[in-house]
């Protein structure tokens, strides 16, 4: 903490300590239960001031032009230590689960409309990572609120003017597509003079395996067979989702389908690093959902949702959904298009 030229800090000083135990509202004669509440949430808006400096970095590395490879494991390292933050908060929630129903309607009035929701961070984060307001419950716009309460002066327009501004940059969702989009398929490099054919080759191979994969699955059954014919149009949609091949996501299904090359290592691993990240996000929420049920039941939250029903449904919202579905439409080894290029993917295929 301390270096030549710099000041000798003591513990205290460096972490602001004196100033940050001044704001647990101990001034205004709170109980323990209502310390303990506000201690737990000042601790989610300080882990949430971590994950958006975390995906930020992200979000800026693979939204280069040309990202360098050695880029590649910085940005998995801040997803993987973003992951690591999210399964410690679900894990926060069981600490605020000893509060007791009765000791949370103790000072529950004095909360008045104030709400999670309120939380300008979380709603930061969601921008950043790319989910959109067509995928929230309703359609609606988190931002509604922050203008509502800016025009009421209830709310810093600085909080809403940073929102406004985040919403036009990039967000990770776009950076990473756009990363994989011009990931080598085939040996095939994006722009080249006849990428939009390789692509389109492989694409028609991989569905020409996935279809004799469905047909031999259906069997005898008239039933079974229907299925997997929607099963097949499934994948058929995905990767031509306007009749045109998808290169971004023909990219995600040849990184997933050709995992053991080396060239690939990392970008499977960031992948990897983005699903792990989405999967603690939604366990998250999940925590949080049982969590309010377990203290307060059913009501109505305090900002005027639909309390525990509101937060399940959250627990549904998707981002990442391609890095899902692609692995739907994934293929045996053994049934895979024939590997071309190998060498440019450092790959020996007599090995």
């Amino acid at each position: 903490m301390d270096g030549a030229g710099k000041r000798n800090w003591t513990y205290s000083e460096y972490l602001n300590l004196r100033e940050l135990l001044e704001l647990q509202g101990e001034d205004r004669g709170i109980s323990s239960d209502e310390m303990h509440f506000i201690i737990v949430h000042q601790t989610f808006e300080l882990w949430f001031k971590q994950i958006i400096r975390e995906l930020s970095e992200a979000r800026n590395i693979l939204g280069q032009e040309n990202v360098p490879e050695n880029d590649i494991p910085v940005a998995v390292d801040h997803l993987c230590r973003t992951t690591e933050i999210f399964r410690l908060m679900a894990n926060q929630w069981t600490v605020l689960e000893t509060l007791t129903p009765q000791g949370f309607l103790s000072f529950r009035d004095g909360l008045g409309t104030a709400s999670g929701f309120e939380s300008y961070q979380m709603r930061e984060f969601e921008i950043l990572i790319g989910l959109e307001n067509s995928d929230r419950l309703g359609g609606m716009d988190p931002l509604d609120s922050f203008r509502k309460m800016a025009e009421r002066g209830e709310a810093d327009s600085g909080i809403l003017a940073h929102l406004e501004k985040m919403k036009e940059l990039p967000s990770l969702y776009e950076s990473l597509m756009d990363w994989i989009e011009r990931t080598p398929i085939m040996g095939s490099v994006y722009g080249s003079e006849g990428d939009e054919e390789s692509v389109s080759a492989y694409i028609d191979a991989h569905l020409e395996a996935h279809k004799e994969i469905c047909d031999s699955a259906s069997g005898s059954s008239e039933m079974m067979a229907e299925r997997m014919r929607a099963v097949h149009e499934g994948a058929k949609s995905f990767l031509r989702p306007d009749g045109r091949v998808s290169r971004a996501r023909a990219g995600l299904l040849f990184i997933e389908s050709y995992r053991e090359l080396p060239l690939l290592t990392w970008p499977r691993k960031l992948i990897d690093a983005i699903v792990e990240l989405e999967e603690s996000m939604v366990k998250w929420r999940h925590s949080h959902a049982r969590m309010v049920e377990r203290i307060m039941g059913r009501r109505i939250g305090t900002g005027g949702t639909s309390g525990v029903d509101y937060l399940d449904a959250t627990s549904k919202y998707r981002v990442f959904k391609d890095l899902w579905s692609v692995r739907t439409i994934l293929v045996k080894p053994q049934s895979r298009p024939e590997l071309k290029g190998s060498e440019f993917y450092g790959y020996n295929s007599a090995n």
